[in-house]
């Protein structure tokens, strides 16, 4: 949600000093990537996962201030509301067991921060949405007491000029407005980052943008919202629609959500960063007093912090990211496809799988994106989110073909992009133990055709069979899927439906 920013008010000269200031940085990062003065490759990546605090009802409680007091490590940090926390987990090289040491790092954070929320009658829950959310819990006065949160809400407000429209049309439909960005608060997904060369970027970025329908598929973790079964991974349309700064006449003239896939395959990183500025008005227009230009000509590295804000403030589901490490650039795709959970093994196989297939997507000497209209990609990701398991994709014909043609999401994973991944993980150095066990795991998901969704659509409908009621049945399958997200074993083999009560006496 941006950088730490100190809330105030805005005039008019603070917008355009903002926007020179922008145009400034994007120069000086041209100067950069002409001059070839960014870190090379070191396999690096990153992983973050936004989180729910539940109660032992399954109900979520606003207590993340309380909870990160508790946990003092600055891995964990808040989120937009306040039943949303964050774990970071340092960047890690690329190779060997890399995903089994995230795995045990990641484990040991959370049963830290889960015993740690239990002080205050609270836990941890990694999922896309928590069932149990209700409008009530998603305004204003529930996000987290923070200045940049307070800033960025009131200026998307007053962008939009009026409340926002949710409307998503899935299983179910829902309709209802609200008058801040709270909402959003109920995505929380896991980002995945990956730090890449100048050269490298843009077909790595467009890999990822290639991948992310597949992630979707067989990754999707979010289908009810407000108590309504909507997308299999309703994340994205709730998350474009409370975010959105277009009141319908702009909508109606083809101005771009801040929240987007995008529009075109790209041919190097300033294309991303070019767009945003030339598309998206400033949200937060707060100036450095550094100026990028003078820096550059000095040798030295700029901050860029008014492009770095900026890009903050636009959504894209793969981000491009400007930083600085030991006073070195680099730039990093920030893969932000995916919801959370269920369980840390099904985390880390999405991002084994990802990993593995960017790198091989990224390497074929006639790239999917050559074949592939950028439309169709946009509208395999739509239909993923919408289907899950069960979507059907765009997909080049053989060369020799030529075209595209329709395919089955779980087929394609299964037949193509599987071995691909696989092909990508041992060129990243991977071994073969972790490799298999975790691509292992999205091969069972596809083979029985089963992800979170599934499982949580599956045991609510069991539950409402039974005789509970909606917010009962909703209620009952969140805290089933507490218990098997604590137990840990993937999803696919999770049994679906509710225990059965154990008889007194």
């Amino acid at each position: 949600m941006g950088e730490k920013v100190v809330a105030g008010a805005f005039d008019l000269s603070d917008r355009q000093r903002y926007r020179d200031k922008v145009r400034q940085c994007l120069v000086g990062l041209g100067r950069l990537l002409e001059e070839g003065r960014f870190d090379r490759p070191k396999n690096l990546m990153g992983l973050e996962i936004e989180l729910n605090l539940v109660g032992t009802d399954g109900m979520p409680r606003m207590l993340n201030a309380q909870v990160l007091e508790r946990i003092a490590s600055r891995d964990f940090q808040t989120e937009l509301a306040m039943f949303n926390l964050e774990v970071n987990i340092a960047p890690h090289r690329l190779g060997g067991r890399v995903f089994d040491r995230l795995a045990e790092e990641l484990r040991t954070s959370l049963a830290y921060a889960d015993r740690k929320a239990g002080e205050v009658s609270a836990g941890i829950a990694m999922i896309g949405i928590l069932p149990t959310l209700d409008r009530d819990d998603l305004v204003s006065s529930n996000l987290s007491d923070v200045d940049r949160y307070a800033l960025l809400n009131d200026q998307i407000v007053a962008a939009r000029g009026e409340d926002f429209a949710l409307d998503i049309a899935g299983v179910e439909h829902l309709t209802c407005t609200s008058k801040s960005i709270a909402p959003e608060a109920a995505c929380t997904s896991v980002q995945l980052h990956l730090q890449v060369t100048p050269g490298r970027f843009a077909d790595v970025w467009n890999a990822a943008q290639v991948a992310s329908a597949a992630q979707i598929a067989v990754g999707a973790n979010s289908p009810f919202l407000f108590g309504r079964e909507l997308w299999r991974e309703s994340r994205p349309p709730l998350f474009q629609q409370s975010t959105d700064t277009r009141p319908p006449e702009l909508q109606a003239q083809g101005v771009r959500p801040r929240t987007w896939f995008g529009e075109r395959w790209i041919s190097s990183a300033y294309d991303l960063f070019e767009e945003n500025l030339r598309y998206f008005p400033a949200l937060l227009p707060i100036c450095d007093d550094e100026d990028p230009l003078a820096v550059v000509e000095k040798g030295g590295v700029p901050s860029l912090a008014e492009l770095v804000l900026h890009n903050g403030t636009v959504y894209r589901w793969n981000r491009p990211v400007y930083g600085i490490a030991d006073g070195v650039p680099h730039l990093r795709v920030e893969n932000r496809v995916l919801p959370a959970g269920p369980t840390v093994t099904d985390v880390i196989a999405n991002a084994a799988f990802y990993y593995g297939l960017v790198r091989a997507l990224a390497d074929e000497s006639r790239p999917v994106w050559t074949r592939l209209p950028f439309d169709a990609a946009a509208a395999n990701f739509d239909a993923a989110c919408r289907y899950g398991v069960e979507a059907r994709f765009q997909w080049p014909r053989p060369v020799r073909y030529g075209g595209t043609t329709e395919v089955d999401a779980v087929r394609l994973v299964r037949d193509e992009l599987l071995p691909l991944a696989e092909v990508g993980l041992d060129a990243w150095g991977v071994e073969p133990a972790d490799r298999d066990l975790y691509l292992g795991v999205i091969d069972e998901r596809c083979r029985r055709r089963f992800n979170g969704a599934s499982w949580q659509v599956a045991t609510f409908h069991r539950a409402l069979e039974s005789g509970l009621s909606r917010d009962v049945a909703l209620a009952a399958t969140t805290r089933r899927y507490c218990e098997l997200m604590h137990v840990g074993d993937p999803v696919h083999a999770w049994p679906v439906g509710l225990p059965e009560p154990v008889p007194l006496g």
